[in-house]
């Protein structure tokens, strides 16, 4: 094995690092291989896509949560929000709601800012001026009374 030579491909890596080791009369245990293939890996964007069982891997980095609002298809809402940004994405479609057994797990989110929030201008300048200067005399009294 040609140690200056770039491999794009994990699954031709690893037999030509099995085959090496083997030569060597090394023969690694499944988690050690796997330590010693991400010891010598490095995540590449050009590289071919990882594949297990004949399915593409994901990229646990790449990973992702959309909030699909209630009541629209999930398949709708991928093909029109996500889609377009990340051509290669998926669903995980072994992800599915307890209650509804659909794909996706159901949640709502309450934006209470939204809706509970009442503005409240600031306080006029001078009137924070006034309550730091205030504070700061204060300070300057107990530093002098700490120090006579």
């Amino acid at each position: 094995m040609d140690a200056s030579q770039l491999h794009r491909n994990r699954e031709q890596f690893s037999k030509l690092l099995k085959k090496s080791l083997n030569a060597h009369d090394v023969f690694p245990s499944t988690p050690e291989l796997k330590a010693i293939l991400n010891a010598l890996s490095e995540r590449d964007p050009e590289a071919d896509i990882c594949m297990t069982k004949s399915q593409p891997e994901a990229d646990a980095g790449l990973r992702d949560n959309e909030n699909v609002p209630l009541g629209e298809s999930v398949y709708d809402y991928f093909e029109r929000e996500v889609k377009p940004h990340v051509p290669d994405a998926w669903i995980d479609e072994s992800k599915r709601d307890e209650q509804d057994g659909e794909v996706g797990i159901v949640g709502f989110e309450i934006p209470f800012n939204r809706h509970f929030y009442v503005f409240q201008p600031p306080r006029p300048l001078e009137a924070i001026d006034r309550d730091l200067k205030a504070c700061t005399d204060r300070i300057k009294q107990m530093i002098e009374g700490l120090s006579a």
